[in-house]
């Protein structure tokens, strides 16, 4: 019987101290950022970078995807550029790098650097930088050339992706489903 009035008072203390224990405010850490009240915004947060897991796959669409994915204007740059080797291509940083070309004079040679600013068909929605390399006695030296040639590929790349966005979006549109209205079900 004293055994029994023991362990009761014993738990009693023991629950006791959890619960008092529970209410006192966490320590804090020197150098962590303050920890986001807000338990949704938090766990978003941990799942961005890394931390969470999700158990149910979200449906919507946020409009985000990889640089590559149906860009007309990547598909044209490359079909502009397909008489060069391509030394470097970044489908979703959105940059083609060239190889150096030459036709017949191993002494100069150029490189062409394509980047992407945007998804959208516009001049102002690519760089383009045109290298020439000259080559005497094997001592080489790189410049940066600005001339109608960057103007002409970035127009011809400009004509090409509006055509095939043009039949992209015919397409798209030749395969959307039928409608289909209540009267015309009878």
């Amino acid at each position: 019987m004293k055994n029994f009035k023991f362990i009761k008072y014993f738990l009693v203390i023991l629950c006791i101290f959890t619960v008092l224990s529970s209410c006192s405010r966490a320590p804090k850490i020197i150098g962590q950022p303050p920890i986001e009240p807000n338990a949704r915004k938090r766990a978003e947060q941990n799942v961005k970078e890394g931390k969470g897991i999700r158990f149910f796959k979200n449906n919507k669409g946020d409009g985000t995807f990889l640089f590559a994915s149906s860009n007309p204007m990547w598909k044209a740059a490359l079909d502009t550029l397909d008489f060069m080797s391509l030394a470097s291509s970044d489908y979703s940083g959105g940059v083609i790098i060239t190889d150096w070309y030459s036709e017949g004079n191993p002494n100069e040679a150029i490189k062409i650097t394509i980047r992407f600013l945007s998804n959208e068909i516009r001049a102002d929605g690519m760089v383009i930088n045109l290298y020439k390399r000259i080559c005497i006695d094997n001592v080489c030296s790189t410049k940066e050339i600005k001339n109608d040639l960057t103007f002409e590929i970035k127009d011809k790349i400009l004509k090409k992706a509006a055509i095939y966005k043009t039949r992209d979006d015919n397409i798209a549109f030749e395969n959307l489903p039928e409608k289909v209205f209540k009267s015309d079900r009878q």
